[in-house]
């Protein structure tokens, strides 16, 4: 049995390089601020320039705090890692404050008061951009939990579209069969019993070889309705990654394949499944020659194709892909895996 899709913590957020880059910006636009506000005295590009070391190394050593103590914080909840970020934060800022004072005491512009003045002042700023900035994080997490929970919906309304339409055509298949050749009807019969199993479990997640053998047998299912309408190739590696992907990421795209690229030629077309690592990532294409274009349906490639690059993108933080081109004739959706992305 897969194991469960791993738990996310909503630190995971914060080791992704968009919100390292987002995190520096922001810490700048700081910089900027405080150097351009009205009643500043004095070079202000200096003010600028120390004012942005300051907020950096602030930033800077929070993260490597709250990055040192993520494996205490792995099952926290949010508003408890909401405080301990604040915490770590206000740690930051005195800690930077202190190596200051030490080091660079002639050397920074002071106000008046001196450096109890301005460690009130820098403290405060923290302060009121940490609950900003936990305030922006929180909301965030919130936005993912609910992204995360509508692509379950998501799967279970795909699971609930199959069923049906893929229940009628295979039943009608064994029944044509049973009298004929009554050892494929069993076959056949065996192959839905493991494929209905599967997407009645619910799980979330399979690991890469189960999703795979979903996608096989209902090829198989097909190849006995269609026949030699149908012709398959398979380019699979002997080992497969111990990757966890999204439940039923793979047979969508071989029904697309079926439906809109063998089922309305005449003379059926070629399906063929690869599977191969390429720069970093795994890559999983299923390919169909098209048919003619007058026989070509109007719907196009689109039946679950937005349900698995939904659940992809969800699973992999953005880091997985779907794409689809056409190339002289041949149309191929190709899943993109960071490897270790999703479990």
């Amino acid at each position: 049995m897969a194991n469960p899709s791993p738990v996310l913590s909503p630190l995971d957020t914060l080791w992704q390089a968009r919100t390292l880059v987002w995190v520096l910006l922001a810490g700048e636009a700081l910089a900027a601020i405080l150097a351009i506000a009205p009643g500043r005295e004095g070079d202000r590009l200096t003010y600028f320039g120390v004012a942005s070391l300051a907020i950096q190394w602030i930033v800077l050593t929070s993260l490597g705090l709250l990055y040192l103590l993520r494996g205490a914080l792995s099952r926290a909840t949010p508003p408890l890692i909401a405080q301990v970020g604040l915490g770590a934060l206000l740690a930051s800022t005195w800690l930077v404050l202190l190596a200051g004072w030490l080091t660079l005491r002639d050397l920074v512009p002071l106000p008046e008061g001196g450096w109890l003045t301005l460690s009130l002042r820098i403290t405060a700023i923290a302060l009121i951009m940490g609950g900003l900035g936990l305030g922006a994080f929180q909301a965030q997490w919130r936005a993912r939990q609910l992204a995360v929970a509508a692509e379950h919906a998501k799967l279970q309304a795909l699971q609930a579209r199959i069923q049906p339409h893929f229940l009628f055509n295979t039943l009608n298949t064994g029944i044509s069969l049973l009298h004929a050749k009554p050892d494929l009807a069993e076959q056949l019969l065996l192959d839905l019993s493991d494929l209905f199993r599967a997407a009645l479990s619910q799980r979330e997640s399979l690991r890469l070889e189960e999703d795979l053998s979903l996608a096989r047998r209902y090829l198989e299912i097909e190849q006995l309705r269609l026949g030699d309408r149908l012709r398959l190739t398979w380019d699979i590696p002997a080992e497969l990654p111990a990757l966890q992907v999204p439940t039923l990421s793979i047979q969508p795209l071989a029904e697309n394949a079926i439906r809109h690229g063998i089922e309305p030629s005449t003379t059926g077309g070629d399906v063929g499944i690869r599977i191969g690592t390429v720069d970093g990532a795994l890559q999983i294409a299923v390919s169909n020659t098209l048919p003619p274009a007058s026989a070509r349906a109007a719907s196009g490639h689109q039946v679950g194709l937005s349900s698995v690059r939904a659940r992809i993108h969800a699973a992999t933080q953005g880091r997985g892909s779907v794409d689809t081109r056409i190339v002289d004739g041949l149309y191929t959706a190709t899943i993109r895996l960071p490897l270790g992305a999703t479990g």
